[in-house]
């Protein structure tokens, strides 16, 4: 007897495929409602809760592809997957683009159709982990949407949301101020040791002849000043997580020392003949190619390979710029309620400058610049003469007139819907536009109308 894997709808007009469809689903472990028409199936999706739908393309006169997108306004949520005949196979394409999960050309064999479905179902069960992620760091640290939506950012945050399911070795790479203590905090709350402690230390910032002394502590009259018995930071991080910021800055010796407590769980503390055990999850970060400092002999390659078990690599902001006005908003928000100003938002000019800026401080550079510019200015609006006021225009890094065209044309969308909390008839009208225009910009720019709608 197979476990129950979920709750599916057939649509097909043919009764013999439906019937073929069922069994294989039922023999797979699934509960199978099916339906020949789509009056029905709207009917079946708005009493019932399916994980997935499998709809035919063709349904006697009826188009699927409008079936789905019916459905998708009763549930936007639902993994769809498209019946289609080999010769509609471009209408199939067309689908997906309008959000179908997948198609399956007919004839197909069974376990070609179960594949399908448990590969839709996987990507539903990780889109909806990933959304439980973020309200964790929201809950946990007063985020809202920092790490951004730009596809990079979903894959990173797919990548977390695996990542955290594990007890393995977790190495962050990013530039500086791409946010990597945020996503090490991320992955402790997300995993089995979020009740135990997260233990941050930052090598750089630590002189080499204390950096023993720091990590494993020391024993009374184990050194001059030492008159008293010191629990060191891996001690303290037992049961929890170990994060080793910026590892790269540890000197050759204590790589050596820090990779054999890695390896034994245990270590000696300054001064003393007894080892002290500790259970802690390891999450190493630098801003450097650590690949690159192992080739100059400036690392340890033992050590890289004991830390680099879980790779995460976080794409600086120049690579997600989609993101810039997510997060400006964000911080303005958070400086304006620290200032006790009402800033309602930024200007397109201001916007548009903020999006064309390279940022080579990253994330905690923008923050900066919308501090100081909600500091300075009197307005309720942040507008451009306050955006990064010590860099000079330069006519030649302006960007592409279609990129700046596609710019204004997204934030301004972003704009509008915050306006009408993702009511597409209000947009429409504020905006002069046809409904079906503004949908087709709606799904150009990958926007999710239930973010506005949620707000």
């Amino acid at each position: 007897m197979n476990d129950f894997k979920g709750k599916i709808l057939v649509v097909d007009d043919d009764p013999n495929i439906l019937h073929v469809i069922k069994m294989r689903l039922v023999s797979g472990g699934y509960d199978v409602t099916t339906s020949d028409n789509a009056e029905e199936a709207l009917s079946l999706a708005q009493k019932d809760a399916f994980d997935l739908m499998v709809l035919d393309l063709k349904l006697n006169e009826e188009d699927g592809i409008s079936l789905m997108e019916d459905i998708h306004q009763i549930n936007p949520n639902v993994p769809i997957l498209i019946l289609t005949a080999y010769g509609t196979i471009k209408s199939a394409v067309n689908a997906m683009k309008k959000g179908a999960y997948g198609y399956l050309t007919k004839p197909f064999e069974g376990h070609e159709l179960l594949l399908q479905i448990d590969n839709c179902l996987e990507k539903k069960r990780l889109s909806r982990e990933v959304k439980s992620l973020r309200q964790l760091v929201k809950k946990k640290y007063g985020f809202d949407n920092i790490i951004g939506k730009s596809e990079k950012m979903q894959k990173v945050f797919e990548q977390v949301t695996l990542a955290a399911e594990t007890d393995s070795n977790v190495y962050i790479e990013g530039k500086s101020g791409t946010g990597k203590e945020l996503i090490a905090k991320t992955l402790h709350v997300a995993s089995n040791r979020k009740d135990g402690p997260f233990i941050a230390v930052n090598c750089a910032a630590i002189p080499d002849t204390l950096m023993e002394s720091e990590l494993f502590g020391y024993e009374k009259g184990a050194f001059t000043g030492a008159n008293k018995d010191k629990k060191g930071l891996f001690a303290e991080a037992s049961g929890g997580t170990f994060f080793l910021d910026e590892i790269s800055e540890m000197s050759l010796s204590m790589q050596a020392k820090i990779l054999r407590a890695l390896e034994e769980k245990e270590f000696y503390p300054v001064g003393s003949r007894q080892t002290i055990k500790v259970d802690a999850r390891i999450i190493a970060a630098s801003n450097k190619n650590l690949e690159k400092e192992v080739e100059k002999g400036r690392f340890r390659e033992d050590l890289f390979y004991r830390i680099h078990v879980i790779p995460i690599k976080l794409p600086p902001l120049q690579e997600r710029k989609e993101d810039i006005p997510i997060l400006s908003r964000h911080f303005l928000q958070k400086f304006s309620k620290e200032m006790g100003k009402d800033i309602n938002g930024f200007s397109i000019n201001a916007m548009q400058k903020l999006i064309s800026y390279p940022w080579p401080g990253n994330i905690r550079e923008l923050e900066n610049t919308i501090e100081c510019a909600v500091a300075m200015t009197k307005r309720n609006i942040i507008t451009q003469d306050f955006i990064l006021q010590s860099q000079e225009s330069n006519p030649e890094g302006l960007i592409s007139f279609k990129d700046a065209k596609e710019n204004f044309e997204k934030n301004y969308l972003i704009q509008l819907f915050e306006l009408t909390r993702g009511n597409v008839s209000k947009a429409a009208k504020l905006a002069g536009k046809y409904r079906a225009d503004v949908y087709e910009l709606v799904k150009k720019y990958n926007l999710k109308l239930t973010d506005f709608r949620n707000k």
